[in-house]
């Protein structure tokens, strides 16, 4: 099928096309227009002269088109599931549950905002201000520049255009190449609803030269991305005076404790490692085990990994399909041999057929190994031995990323030291640091980002305060 640029509420397509095959069996499985630049600030002067209209409309309306977008996803969940699939290769039950997510952001992005609110100021409290009628408020920052990457195509899409709408925004949305379909679908529930604002959003098609002028525009106010750092770096440093939100990338890292429910640490360490073939910026890269339970440990983490089922990612039973495209399947078997070369050791089968990289345990992993210094975003896990927490904290932290980390252990004075000494921008107890719901504010320090999503906070990084005094 065919995706279609969305200049504003009007349909275009181009002559110049661009295939996306799947990366399962190399079928074509959707196509989208070529964008370039020109398109690009067309997308753009349309958002702008729409945002007055935007503004204008009411919470109310607002409010009602995102509910009713959500109700035709409910609608279309199957179909835009298999969408999902069959652009990302992504197992059809988490595309299914992919999908659920995205309503549910969807849904809570317009009921957050119907309780959003400013506050009255007492501008008498101090001996230098008067007694004043003072009070502030959120308005839209205008237009917004959203670009998205193929791990989550449908609910990372959603973070951005539903906060960023309901607060009466106008959005130019470019999505990842990888799945052009699955935005085009989303996006055109909101521009056929009976409640949608008028020309308030935009989906242009593309990579480099479409990004880089949604970026360096003058237009947008706000640019909201996420992806990878050296994207980032390049947005922060080409960007201007904007509002620039980011989310990139992480090396989430756990340690278990020996006071910890083995069984229970294994289980969800292994979820959290290989869920979405470990294509996830919170995706479990590093375990730092107790050296009195790691040959427990590990065996158990091994036991875990081999009951995965790996395969067609249409299959109703697989857990864990294909890596994306070639090169990431590449990367990730050189990252084993760099590791084996290094010292360590795999305790579970290395195998991979073309982009079929099975999930892969590393024993015996050092601290200097670059497989745990850098970003994998592969279906690999390593395992390092430490005496306690005080040897893991500064290991877990001596990283350039800090998106989420976690800690098994049922120690309490273990847990709050945790919480108050680990550098991220998430701490999860108890469970992986994969964990994200989406009404919680997400972000991370360092180079994983800056600015923090779900609707709540995602809809204070789209609006701007106003300060008013009445004397």
């Amino acid at each position: 099928m065919e995706a279609k640029i969305f200049f504003g509420s009007n349909e275009a397509t181009k002559s110049e096309m661009s295939e996306r095959l799947s990366p399962f069996d190399n079928r074509v499985v959707s196509s989208a227009p070529v964008c370039t630049a020109d398109d690009t600030v067309k997308a753009l002067k349309i958002a702008e002269n729409a945002r007055a209209g935007a503004k204008a409309s009411t919470l109310s309306q607002r409010c009602s088109w995102l509910l009713d977008v959500a109700e035709k996803m409910h609608e279309n969940l199957e179909d835009l599931a298999l969408t999902i699939t069959d652009e990302v290769v992504k197992p059809l039950m988490f595309s299914r549950i992919e999908v659920s997510r995205a309503i549910e952001t969807v849904r809570l992005s317009a009921e957050t905002m119907r309780t959003m609110h400013g506050e009255t100021i007492n501008t008498d409290a101090m001996a230098s201000g008067k007694k004043t009628i003072s009070y502030f408020f959120r308005e839209p920052v205008g237009v917004i520049s959203a670009i998205t990457p193929f791990n989550f195509p449908l609910n990372l899409v959603a973070h951005k255009l539903a906060p960023a709408l309901v607060s009466g925004n106008c959005v130019v949305l470019k999505p990842t190449p990888e799945a052009p379909l699955t935005a085009y679908k989303f996006a055109k529930l909101f521009i056929e609803s009976e409640f949608a604002v008028k020309d308030a959003l935009c989906v242009v098609y593309g990579d480099v030269e479409v990004g880089s002028t949604l970026v360096e525009h003058e237009i947008p106010r706000v640019i909201s991305f996420t992806g990878s750092v050296p994207v980032g770096n390049i947005i922060t440093k080409s960007a201007g005076i904007k509002k620039i939100s980011l989310e990139l990338g992480g090396n989430a890292a756990t340690f278990i404790d020996k006071s910890a429910d083995l069984d229970i640490a294994a289980n969800r360490c292994a979820l959290g490692a290989f869920v979405n073939s470990g294509q996830v910026c919170i995706s479990l890269q590093r375990i730092y085990v107790h050296e009195d339970i790691y040959e427990d440990f590990a065996q158990k983490m091994a036991e875990e990994t081999s009951k995965l089922v790996v395969g067609s990612p249409y299959d109703e039973n697989t857990f864990m399909g294909p890596v994306i495209d070639d090169e990431a399947a590449k990367r990730a078997m050189g990252w084993v041999q760099s590791a084996i070369d290094e010292g360590a050791k795999a305790i579970t089968k290395v195998k991979c057929e073309g982009k079929m990289f099975y999930p892969c345990v590393m024993a015996d992993v050092r601290d200097d190994m670059a497989i745990v210094c850098e970003e994998v975003f592969a279906p690999i896990v390593s395992l390092v031995k430490v005496k306690d927490f005080d040897e893991a904290k500064p290991k877990m932290n001596n990283s350039p990323y800090g998106l989420q980390f976690s800690v098994f252990t049922n120690d309490l004075k273990l847990t709050q030291r945790a919480i108050s000494e680990l550098d991220a921008g998430g701490i999860v107890i108890n469970d992986m640091p994969t964990l994200r719901f989406d009404i919680q504010p997400y972000g991370g320090v360092k180079l994983s980002g800056v600015g923090r999503e779900g609707p709540r906070f995602a809809i204070e990084e789209f609006t701007e305060i106003k300060s008013v005094v009445i004397c």
